[in-house]
């Protein structure tokens, strides 16, 4: 037996079994046959694992190499954003064919580590589907929960992108899916449960394909990187990396008493290895012309929504005390004169300009026409993604793919940047932007895969906006685009479009009961788009509970708070004087912290209750989301994160500033009219129970 320690981790091998253990997580692997395995100390395991790579028609897995062998001299220990630990490697050889490396991450206290695969050949190969993290059986499960668990397994899908209304979805058992970057295996009622997930985005797209045929038991897995299909956008396959070694992505491997905190403990993982871009000032307020106007923008709606935002600022609603005013598309339809009469008018209100910009996305319909205001002769052709037959990618939304690694591209997002920085604008939109992450023949030869590319062309954008270049600060937000990589923006949008009726709202909820954990550990803010408190341009009014319902689930977000009606029509001007002069809501929205759902939802049903804990108190936001029919909810003290004994005092929000708390005891008893929104503010003593960790 040989035994390695660094701080609270121990790495031991006692003949053909090696483990590491913090206290907390135990991996063994087992030197015989080639598999590892994850358990943790109260009996949640995850077992039966190897890892593979394959080309050329052939798949090379651990399990099947003829040799396994650990070398110390490849225990090192490891300093860093995830505190003290040991890192190690463990070897399967092929001989005169492949070498798979298996490398892992432990340290002191933390109920989850790292795991990554590396493929070396002695001469340069290249393939595009690595996995390090695999399991294959018929009979039996590999993620077993401890005693007592219940059967209920459900299997988090998470979106590549927000396009396309896709939803974020909890799946029950039996099941088949292919979730992206990231997932969550766990059972609802007692919320155990593993996350798993790539925390390295700078190659991979990664899938987590998750199969189980028998309630309860999950008997396939496989976390690979070289993901691409429909969820992608994709139409060609991943982009192959090519070497002598190819690593797979690394992964985050956790179990964890609720499922919510492992979540959130991924976000930060992934924040640890590349930080979200940090935000100096507040949440943005303020309004957008998309949902307002639409196409219809032109100078009189732009500056009218600026002169009543004035007007709501002098009765409070403003963030740090700033408010922006945001062009969306069609802003290209004012002349140069209204554009800069427009900017004047917004800044002489004391509030900031925002613009919108589509960087990977072609909007006409013959690409041979010529590219204007680049160095050199080219044609949108050239800069147009393409397939190895050297044909044009199929369009999204109507709009052709751009090559983010064309300098032409890069020129012209730069140019387009500068731009915006010398027109006085603060705040750019950036939309369609899975264009740019697209798999194809990118024009520099290195560039082999979308992820690569996207970071391309986002590091451009960012730069040229970074504070220290352009003397201000610029808040950049993500419309349509991936969750990851993250590391290029102050805010994502949630979701896709979100207008003003309860089936927005409805889905706009799915996004929060399931990507909450996104708020302040990828991206500053979540953005849940523009609140729309009246009416959209392409639907009918909403009715009151509607609309106010739409407003409290932007609140709750996390949250870019950009309003999204026109208010020349009185209706919306009426409804915005009356709900955005409650400070107390207000308030919340400024906090810029998402709130965490109490369940999990079913299917892509979203929760409907959601808490933001604090010491001795909460804030609660209770969602109806059937339109014709009022209910009543009971929402047990346990799964608020409120002590069942306690005598609480609760506070209705919306309710008259004057109107006095009322008691409860053991649970929360609300009744809503059609399409309604509780907030309430609960005060009971004493430390939470659960909640956001």
């Amino acid at each position: 037996m040989v035994e390695w320690r660094e701080s609270g981790v121990r790495l031991r091998l006692d003949g053909r079994l090696l483990a590491a253990d913090n206290g907390r997580l135990r991996i063994e692997s087992d030197l015989e046959r080639g598999e590892f395995s994850f358990r943790w100390k109260d009996g949640m395991a995850i077992t039966g694992l190897f890892g593979e790579v394959a080309a050329e028609n052939r798949r090379w897995r651990t399990n099947r190499a003829p040799e396994h062998r650990f070398d110390p001299q490849s225990v090192e220990g490891v300093a860093d954003g995830f505190g003290r630990g040991i890192r190690w490697t463990v070897e399967h050889d092929m001989p005169g064919s492949v070498l798979l490396r298996q490398r892992f991450w432990c340290y002191e206290n933390l109920p989850y580590a790292f795991v990554e695969l590396e493929a070396v050949r002695a001469e340069e190969w290249e393939t595009n589907d690595i996995s390090p993290l695999a399991a294959l059986r018929n009979d039996g499960t590999v993620f077993h929960f401890g005693e007592g668990a219940g059967r209920d397994v459900r299997v988090l899908f998470v979106p590549f992108d927000n396009d396309k209304w896709v939803r974020y979805a909890s799946c029950p058992l039996p099941v088949s899916i292919e979730s992206h970057e990231a997932t969550a295996v766990y059972v609802p009622d007692s919320r155990k449960g593993f996350v798993l997930g790539s925390v390295t985005h700078d190659f991979w797209k990664t899938g987590l394909r998750v199969e189980g045929a028998m309630p309860g038991e999950i008997s396939r897995l496989r976390v690979y990187g070289g993901a691409a299909g429909l969820h992608t956008r994709d139409t060609v396959p991943h982009g192959s990396a090519r070497g002598t070694a190819t690593r797979s992505p690394r992964i985050f491997v956790g179990a964890f008493d609720d499922y919510r905190a492992g979540l959130e403990a991924y976000g930060r993982a992934n924040a640890v290895i590349e930080p979200m871009l940090p935000w100096p000032g507040g949440v943005p307020f303020g309004w957008n012309s998309w949902s307002a106007v639409m196409s219809k923008l032109d100078f009189d709606a732009y500056v009218s929504a600026a002169d009543f935002l004035r007007e709501l600022q002098s009765r409070g609603f403003e963030s740090g005390g700033t408010v922006y005013v945001n062009f969306d598309a069609f802003w290209s339809k004012l002349s140069a004169e209204e554009l800069a009469e427009a900017v004047r008018r917004v800044k002489a209100n004391g509030q900031r300009p925002g613009i919108y910009y589509t960087p990977f996305t072609f909007w006409g319909k013959d690409p041979d026409v010529p590219v204007e205001g680049v160095s050199g002769s080219y044609t949108f052709r050239d800069l147009l993604l393409k397939d190895e037959a050297g044909e044009i990618l199929p369009t999204i939304a109507g709009g052709y793919a751009l090559d983010p690694s064309h300098p032409a591209v890069l020129e012209r997002i730069r140019r387009e940047m500068r731009r915006f920085v010398d027109l006085g604008f603060e705040y750019v939109k950036l939309d369609f932007l899975s264009h740019g992450a697209l798999e194809g023949r990118h024009y520099l030869p290195e560039v082999r895969s979308g992820i690569q590319a996207y970071r391309m062309g986002m590091a451009a954008i960012r730069d040229a906006l970074a504070p220290e270049r352009i003397g201000r600060p610029f808040f950049i937000s993500l419309s349509i685009a991936p969750l990851f990589p993250h590391g290029f923006a102050h805010g994502r949008r949630m979701s896709c479009d979100v207008f003003g009726l309860i089936g927005d709202t409805e889905y706009l909820l799915n996004a929060v009961t399931h990507g909450w954990w996104v708020n302040d550990t990828l991206y500053r803010f979540n953005d849940p788009d523009h609140t729309v408190l009246y009416q959209s341009a392409n639907q009918h009014p909403s009715r009151p509970h509607e609309g106010r319902g739409r407003l409290t689930a932007a609140v709750i977000a996390g949250t870019i708070l950009l309003l999204g009606d026109d208010f020349r029509k009185p209706e919306a001007a009426e409804r915005a004087r009356e709900w955005l002069a409650n400070g107390r809501v207000l308030d919340l929205a400024r906090k810029g912290v998402s709130f965490v759902p109490a369940e999990s939802g079913y299917g892509g049903i979203p929760a409907d209750v959601f808490v933001l804990p604090g010491d001795g108190e909460c804030h609660v936001a209770v969602f109806h989301f059937d339109g014709d029919s009022p209910a009543r909810k009971r929402i047990p003290f346990g799964r608020i994160g409120v002590p069942e004994s306690a005598e609480a005092q609760v506070a209705d929000l919306w309710a008259d500033a004057d109107t006095p708390p009322f008691a409860a005891t053991g649970a929360l008893d609300v009744t809503l009219q059609p399409a309604e929104a509780k907030l309430y503010h609960i005060r009971f003593g004493g430390e939470t129970e659960g909640g956001k960790s």
